[in-house]
């Protein structure tokens, strides 16, 4: 791999650094606050020797933010935590990914740029959510990352994602009018030596068809009755709505936390129905039970701060009957007897048959998630569902699959595989958009790169006499 992609996969890589620290199954990583690592540990450093770090040590200073030897140490850990190999990835390097950080952030804040603490407080929720998975409960967390209490944690939380997003913000300010032209991809292509040129991996496109078990109007009648009796305990008799989304929510983000969901706005990606409740009750009211695309709900206001809102809700699913399962297994089997006798393309069956609103108008294509277009890389693919296709031989049908949506809702569909694509040296043609997109990268790091000079030179810089030896991309040192 030629030293060009190699710096696209650090940057790619780093750019991902700066998340949550957890320990993994064997509880190996040690706390953040007292954490040393050895000069043996990273043997091929650009400086040598490097002794023990105390964590109060300051390794430099960008603008108002100050960069201790300790977050260089969980740099390196918050890296190998994701599954990124820190194999080559010498301190000096780390040091100055942790400074371009700051440099972002500080220079977010010159230009006015704003994140908005519901933002960020979502963002520590979700970690502190996969933490508590980790480790048993919030005290347990406070406990290993040496705090008194979860409020210390979050404010320290808060802190750092601050400056990510702030970051990131600045980033995409830099970069966000540049494109590339046919001209500038071709002549990046072209510019590569024959035998450096990308290997792509197997990829796939796929679709789907969905039924899901018709629900009775008894069914929904039963639900509501239940969130109906939840809701007058909690009214009539003081009953603790946290401890009553513990008990029964169905929201597997939120069941945990008593059905918490903080600093909602008006702008918040939630279902219509549930942004109406949420801004149409009083603190400390309670909803009648209502409707989304999830399934029923109530919902409680629990604080009001300007334009953001803390609210708990309890989510409930009807209860779906054994007859109407098996009408949809009949369906989804008529569906696919079908499809394999050719009295129906699959594209036209999902078209006509499928329930799933985001894939049937396009033939059941599914999108990724992480790329928004149609390829699925078989290496990266979630196990379930790889699982699912990785046999299906292009254009073959497979078994009908029992499967849940992210809420929990239970389905069943019937996947295909439309398209294959060998693992092969990246070709101008076949991989023109890829090939565009690498393009564009490396434009972008150029000019974030003359972002990087220009500023630099007119913001505060100090860098600990330890590092002055490093050979930084960057003009840290201003020689």
């Amino acid at each position: 791999m030629n030293k060009f992609f190699l710096l696209l996969l650090l940057s790619t890589c780093m750019v991902q650094a700066q998340n949550v620290l957890v320990p993994d199954s064997t509880g190996v990583v040690k706390s953040n606050d007292s954490l040393e690592i050895s000069t043996k540990t990273f043997s091929k450093d650009t400086l040598k020797p490097f002794k023990r770090y105390k964590a109060e040590g300051i390794s430099a200073v960008v603008g108002e933010y100050i960069i201790l030897d300790s977050d260089i140490d969980k740099g390196y850990l918050e890296m190998q935590s994701q599954g990124i190999s820190i194999e080559g990835i010498t301190r000096c390097e780390l040091l100055g990914k942790l400074m371009e950080d700051k440099l972002y952030a500080h220079q977010a804040k010159q230009d006015s740029l704003v994140v908005a603490d519901a933002e960020i407080n979502s963002r520590i929720d979700q970690q502190l959510q996969y933490m508590v998975s980790e480790l048993g409960s919030e005290e347990k967390v406070a406990q290993y990352y040496r705090k008194d209490n979860v409020a210390d944690l979050r404010k320290e939380l808060f802190d750092a994602n601050k400056i990510i997003a702030l970051a990131s913000q600045m980033q995409q300010k830099i970069i966000d009018k540049l494109e590339v032209t046919p001209e500038e991809v071709r002549s990046f292509f072209y510019s590569i030596p024959e035998d450096e040129r990308p290997i792509f991996g197997a990829e796939i496109e796929v679709a789907q068809i969905v039924v899901e078990p018709e629900i009775s109007q008894k069914a929904i009648d039963d639900v509501i009755a239940r969130l109906n009796a939840i809701r007058a305990d909690i009214i009539d008799n003081g009953a603790s709505f946290s401890t009553k989304a513990v008990l029964y929510s169905k929201d597997p983000g939120s069941a945990s936390k008593g059905g918490l969901m903080t600093g909602i706005t008006r702008d918040s990606p939630l279902a219509k129905e549930f942004m109406d409740q949420t801004f149409s009750l009083l603190e400390g009211e309670v909803s009648e039970p209502f409707q989304t695309e999830f399934g029923w709900h109530i919902l409680y206001v629990e604080k009001i701060r300007g334009q953001e809102v803390d609210v708990r809700h309890i989510l409930l699913f009807p209860d779906v009957s054994q007859a109407a399962i098996d009408a949809a297994q009949k369906k989804i089997e008529d569906i696919r007897s079908q499809i394999v006798s050719g009295e129906i393309s699959f594209a036209d069956a999902a078209h006509k048959y499928s329930e799933d609103k985001e894939t049937r108008n396009n033939g059941g294509q599914i999108i990724n998630p992480l790329t928004f277009d149609t390829r699925f890389d078989l290496t990266k693919m979630d196990p379930t569902f790889g699982a699912q296709v990785y046999n299906l031989k292009e254009g073959e049908v497979s078994k009908v699959i029992t499967d849940r949506d992210r809420t929990g809702k239970g389905m069943l569909k019937i996947l295909t595989v439309t398209k294959r694509y060998p693992e092969h040296k990246a070709d101008y043609v076949k991989d023109y958009e890829r090939i565009k997109q690498l393009a564009l990268r490396e434009k972008q790091i150029k000019e974030i790169s003359k972002w990087q000079d220009k500023v630099i030179d007119k913001t505060y810089v100090h860098v600990n006499e330890d590092y002055q030896k490093c050979d930084f991309s960057a003009n840290w040192l201003k020689n």
